[in-house]
């Protein structure tokens, strides 16, 4: 009997093992210490659910576009690091606010290659200025994208650029998605950071994505969305300043859409 319980219990634990190992590797990136300064917005931006949900693992390759100073890339650098499966994309020459994309840019992989052994490594694809990604096609598993959609439709260049993430992607793979979510009866503008979640679906799957999975983990109900400086005006940006910053502190971040396409 008691031989019976041991393999039982191994049984159990060779089921379970790859589960457990995915979360506690995912955990562990998220709390290195090194992200210090960032992790104060894992309550707003919720990183485990979020990456879980888009079926991250290590053995896929995934692609992270225009990671901007590099929040998310902090988490994803770590948990790949002993392998060759991360990318970011950035902009080979911006096409709008060329100085300050630039910069961002500059000081993104300064802050990166500076941190290595903090962070890991990553691999590096360029936007070019007709906002395509000549790489190879078919190649990712996954793609990702975090609240810059607004910014590619408000260029005219969102069709071109995601008519690139699915030739990137291998069949059956998916493009997520976490945007800024407009209110559905009302008219919005991407100028605003805003953008209708039906809108949106309906734009990703005339590229030839096909919606499998929605996800509220980065919903807030308390999103007012009508500020005269767009979703900038909530924490963490605060464009108000001093002005009403105790109201958009008790909101927090942004009311967001979480999307999961797949490649049909």
């Amino acid at each position: 009997m008691k031989k019976i319980f041991t393999v039982f219990i191994m049984t159990i634990s060779i089921f379970t093992m790859p589960k457990k190992a995915l979360n506690f590797d995912l955990v562990n990136s998220i709390n290195n210490p090194y992200r210090e300064q960032n992790s104060f917005r894992d309550k707003y931006r919720n990183p485990l659910k979020t990456l879980k949900f888009f079926g991250i693992k290590k053995e896929l390759r995934v692609l992270e576009i225009i990671p901007g100073r590099g929040w998310y890339t902090e988490i994803l650098a770590n948990y790949f690091k002993d392998t060759e499966n991360f990318y970011v994309a950035v902009y080979e020459k911006p096409s709008y606010a060329r100085e300050i994309i630039e910069k961002i840019q500059r000081e993104f992989f300064i802050y990166f290659n500076e941190r290595e052994k903090q962070f890991g490594k990553f691999k590096t694809i360029f936007i070019e200025e007709d906002f395509q990604i000549n790489n190879k096609e078919n190649y990712f598993d996954i793609i990702l994208t975090f609240r810059n959609t607004h910014n590619f439709l408000d260029q005219g260049k969102a069709e071109k650029l995601y008519s690139s993430f699915y030739k990137l992607l291998k069949n059956g793979g998916t493009l997520g998605i976490v945007q800024h979510r407009a209110k559905e009866t009302e008219d919005f503008d991407f100028k605003k950071g805003y953008v209708k979640e039906s809108f949106l679906i309906d734009f990703v799957e005339k590229i030839g994505f096909k919606l499998k999975e929605k996800s509220e983990v980065n919903a807030n109900s308390l999103d007012e969305k009508n500020y005269p400086k767009g979703v900038w005006t909530l924490p963490p940006r605060l464009a108000e300043g001093e002005q009403n910053k105790e109201k958009y502190l008790r909101i927090g971040e942004s009311d967001r859409m979480t999307l999961k396409f797949i490649k049909k």
